[in-house]
């Protein structure tokens, strides 16, 4: 599952989050323990990557290198919608019903990815293997997903007190009350069709063609997928049903390779003769 299809989940979820948070139903743990595992092993793919090129002396990265920590940079920048989107989504559903079933686990997968968003921005300053040319453009599309994470979650702002998951709070706020005033004008419902297109679009050019840890994206959006009735999505607007069709089938596709990873992890590595890294992680 390409990077930029995680950004649009994140809208499916921005909008149907509140559906969860409020049904009396448990959310399914096994799809909390799932999303935990895939998370936390494409944290652990991220840092290794990173790490391995930090090693490196400047200019000794080749294309490969190049390409590699390329998407792995674009997968942690664009990823991190929906990982604060999610989040938002759990701790509201914590508080809801007074469990500590998500929560947890939310803030520790975060609390990872923005220590990867960390060292993303330190490669972007001086790290090897990012010419300038480069920087410029992975920090754009830094400010991109900073901008759709405050409207997403300005979204969710409207129902629930999740402000923290906000990059600027202030701006999430902003946006939550732009949402509400345009939700009242005559045709409003058509509003938010309009900006999931925006986002699609913003999405859609300037990435690499392909992640370089698509399977693990595809099991986090089936984790994902599994904590939500079926039938929330059903008839659904917010995207092409062809896209849905396939999203939705990952859940199936993808248990084989989330039963992997709940024995040993594997890796990805800037030397392609290394093999998988044999690590279980354990839950918060």
């Amino acid at each position: 599952m390409h990077a930029r299809e995680l950004v649009e989940l994140s809208a499916l979820v921005a909008v149907h989050g509140p559906l969860l948070v409020g049904q009396e139903a448990c959310i399914p743990p096994r799809g909390i323990e799932q999303y935990w595992v895939a998370s936390k092993s494409r944290l652990d793919r991220w840092n290794r990557t990173l790490k391995q090129l930090a090693a490196k002396a400047a200019g000794c990265c080749c294309a490969a290198d190049r390409l590699l920590v390329r998407g792995v940079c674009e997968e942690i920048l664009t990823g991190e919608v929906l990982t604060r989107v999610w989040s938002a989504v759990l701790v509201a559903y914590d508080r809801q019903w007074g469990t500590d079933l998500a929560e947890p686990i939310a803030r520790s997968v975060l609390l990872g990815h923005l220590e990867a968003r960390h060292r993303v921005l330190t490669l972007l300053v001086s790290g090897p293997g990012i010419d300038a040319e480069e920087a410029v453009k992975l920090n754009r599309l830094r400010r991109r997903s900073e901008h759709w994470i405050d409207l997403l979650v300005g979204r969710l702002s409207q129902q629930f007190a999740v402000g923290e998951f906000a990059v600027d709070p202030d701006r999430a706020r902003q946006f939550a009350e732009d949402l509400r005033r345009q939700s009242r004008r005559e045709g409003g419902r058509l509003a938010w069709s309009l900006i999931e297109a925006s986002l699609r679009a913003a999405f859609r050019q300037g990435l690499a063609a392909a992640s370089p840890n698509a399977d693990l994206n595809a099991a986090i959006a089936a984790s994902i997928l599994s904590c939500f009735p079926p039938e929330v999505f059903d008839g659904t607007g917010l995207f092409p049903s062809a896209w849905l069709l396939r999203l939705t089938r990952i859940t199936s596709d993808t248990q084989g390779l989330i039963a992997d990873l709940l024995s040993p992890e594997g890796g990805t590595s800037l030397d392609p003769t290394v093999g998988r890294n044999r690590r279980r992680f354990r839950k918060p």
